[in-house]
C-alpha cells in the first residue's frame, strides 16, 4: 500500500470542501484577477517624406494618434503641381486634410474616418522650448528643424504618452535621436527579410540522372519524380548530378518540369543559365509580368529589349521607359529646351542599349533598318513614366528600366494600366537607389518581387553573373 503524500492529501480535502460548499449553494470567494492595463496610445508625428511616399500613411497606425507639423503642409504646397507620383501624393493628402477640416479645427484632435483608427491634428507650435530648440541647436531655421520642434512640443505636451517622429529621412531620424526624441522609419510596404527575397531560381542536386535524362529526351518530367522539390509557380530550376545537368521551368497547370532551351533574340545570346531563364520568361506568352533584378552588367536591359524586338509582330507597340531621377535633386525644368529636350538626357541609357543591339548588324541589313523603322514610325517609343497615369495600354510590350527608383504605388499605377494583350517587364538593381526616400527594402521593385511571387501571371529572375566585362565585375565585387 502506497501512502499518499501530505500535499496530495491536502489537495484532495480542498477539492472535497469546494464540492460540498457548491452543493450547499455557497460560493467561495474567487481570487482577485490581475488587472489588465489599457494599451497606451502613441502619438506619431509624420514628416513630409512619409506623406510623399504614401498619402494614406495617417491611416496605417491602428488605434494610435497621428499629427503633422504645419511645416509639412507648407512643404506639400510646393509639391502639389506636376505629373510625378510625389505630386499626386501631395494633392491627395491635401484633399484628405481639407475633408477632415470641414467643421473642425485642425489644431485640435479630429477622429480619423477609418474604423479602428485614432485621431489626427496639425501641430501649430514649432518654436521649441528653451532646453530643446532644434533651430537654435542646429543653427538653421529650415523645415526639418521646425518639424523636430513640433515633435518636441508634442513630447512636452503629452509627457505620459510615447511620441515618435516618423520619417524616411535617415539624417532627420539621427537628429531626432540626438534630442532624445524617438524616431522611426515608415515601415509599411517594406520587405522585412531582404536576404530571403525571392530569386526565382533554385539548384537541385540529384543522386541519379533519371529525371535529367527524361527532360533531355522528352523535354518534360512530372514533379512526382523529384520528391525533394517544393514547386513554386513559374519557378526555374538547375537540376544537377555528378554526370549531367539541365535547365527546367515548373509549369503549375501540368505539374511538370519543362526543359528550358537557350534561345537567341535579335542577335543576343544567353551567356549563362540565369539569362536563359530570363529570356524564357520574356518569351512565355502565359506570363504577363516579368521582373529581372541584378547588379550592373548582368544584361537586364539588353535582354529585355532584344526579346521585345524579337516579338515585335505580336504587339502594337514597344514602350521603353525609366523613372526620371534628377541629379543633385534638381528638377528637369532647370534643363534647356522643350519637354522632349529636357527628358532626353534621362532616356539616353535606353537609347544606348538599343544601339548596342542594333550595331550587331550592318547598316544595310534588314535587322538594322527594322529597328530604325520602328523608331521612326513610333512603333518603338521611349517615353517618361510621368505621363503614364490615366492611360490604358493595350497590346503593348512595356519595358520599365531602373524600376528600383519607383515607389510601390508607382509600380501599382503602371501595372494597373495594362490592357488586353499587354506584357510588362521591370528591370533594376535594388541596391542601386538614386532617390533619397527609398532604399533596398522600400522600393517598388523589391515590394513587387516579394508580393507577387507564386502568381500564375508573374515570373522573376535574379541575375548574378556579370557579363559586361571583367573590369565591371571587379567593380561590382570589390567597390
Amino acid at each position: 500500500m502506497i501512502v499518499a503524500s501530505f500535499g496530495e492529501q491536502l489537495n484532495s480535502k480542498l477539492n472535497n470542501l469546494v464540492t460540498f460548499t457548491q452543493l450547499l449553494g455557497y460560493k467561495l470567494p474567487s481570487m482577485p484577477k490581475k488587472k489588465v492595463l489599457p494599451k497606451l496610445r502613441k502619438i506619431f508625428v509624420l514628416d513630409t517624406s512619409v506623406i510623399l511616399h504614401d498619402h494614406q500613411a495617417v491611416n496605417q497606425f491602428d488605434e494610435h494618434d497621428v499629427a503633422i507639423p504645419i511645416s509639412v503642409l507648407e512643404e506639400l504646397d510646393a509639391f502639389k503641381k506636376g505629373n510625378d507620383t510625389i505630386n499626386f501624393e501631395a494633392r491627395q493628402f491635401i484633399r484628405f486634410v481639407d475633408m477632415l477640416s470641414e467643421g473642425n479645427s485642425l489644431n485640435s484632435w479630429i477622429s480619423l474616418p477609418e474604423k479602428g483608427s485614432g485621431e489626427f491634428m496639425v501641430v501649430m507650435n514649432e518654436q521649441g522650448s528653451h532646453e530643446s530648440n532644434a533651430v537654435k541647436i542646429f543653427g538653421d531655421r529650415k523645415a526639418d528643424h521646425l518639424i523636430l520642434n513640433a515633435a518636441l512640443f508634442m513630447q512636452e505636451s503629452y509627457p505620459d504618452r510615447p511620441v515618435i517622429l516618423v520619417t524616411k529621412d535617415v539624417n532627420l531620424r539621427l537628429k531626432a535621436r540626438s534630442l532624445n526624441l524617438r524616431s522611426e522609419d515608415y515601415e509599411t510596404g517594406k520587405v522585412k527579410n531582404l536576404e530571403g527575397l525571392y530569386r526565382g531560381i533554385a539548384q537541385i542536386d540529384m543522386d541519379d540522372s533519371a529525371v535529367i535524362d527524361s527532360i533531355h529526351q522528352n523535354g518534360i518530367a512530372h514533379i512526382s519524380q523529384v520528391p525533394q522539390l517544393s514547386p513554386s509557380t513559374n519557378h526555374y530550376y538547375i537540376l544537377k548530378n555528378h554526370k549531367s545537368s539541365t535547365l527546367a521551368f515548373y509549369n503549375q497547370e501540368t505539374e511538370t518540369l519543362e526543359r528550358v532551351e537557350k534561345r537567341h533574340a535579335y542577335g543576343i545570346k544567353p551567356r549563362n543559365a540565369e539569362q536563359a531563364f530570363a529570356m524564357h520568361a520574356l518569351f512565355n506568352d502565359a506570363i504577363k509580368l516579368v521582373t529581372i533584378q541584378g547588379v550592373a552588367g548582368t544584361g537586364k536591359t539588353p535582354i529585355a529589349l532584344a526579346c521585345a524586338l524579337e516579338q515585335r509582330s505580336n504587339y502594337r507597340q514597344i514602350y521603353l521607359a525609366r523613372p526620371i531621377v534628377p541629379l543633385n535633386n534638381k528638377d528637369i525644368g532647370f534643363l534647356p529646351g522643350d519637354v522632349k529636350a529636357k527628358i532626353n538626357p534621362y532616356m539616353e541609357p535606353l537609347w544606348d542599349n538599343l544601339k548596342v543591339i542594333q550595331n550587331q548588324y550592318s547598316e544595310s541589313s534588314k535587322e538594322f533598318q527594322k529597328v530604325k523603322e520602328l523608331v521612326d514610325n513610333e512603333k518603338l517609343l521611349v517615353t517618361p513614366l510621368a505621363y503614364i497615369r490615366g492611360r490604358s495600354l493595350a497590346n503593348i510590350i512595356f519595358i520599365v528600366d531602373e524600376a528600383q527608383n519607383l515607389t510601390p504605388l508607382e509600380v501599382k499605377t503602371i501595372i494597373t494600366r495594362a490592357g488586353e494583350g499587354t506584357k510588362i517587364i521591370f528591370t533594376g538593381d535594388i541596391n542601386q537607389i538614386d532617390t533619397p526616400y527609398l532604399d533596398a527594402q522600400s522600393n517598388g521593385l523589391s515590394f513587387m518581387i516579394d508580393r507577387l511571387k507564386g502568381q500564375p501571371l508573374y515570373a522573376h529572375v535574379t541575375l548574378e553573373k556579370g557579363e559586361r566585362s571583367e573590369l565591371a565585375n571587379l567593380a561590382n565585387h570589390l567597390l
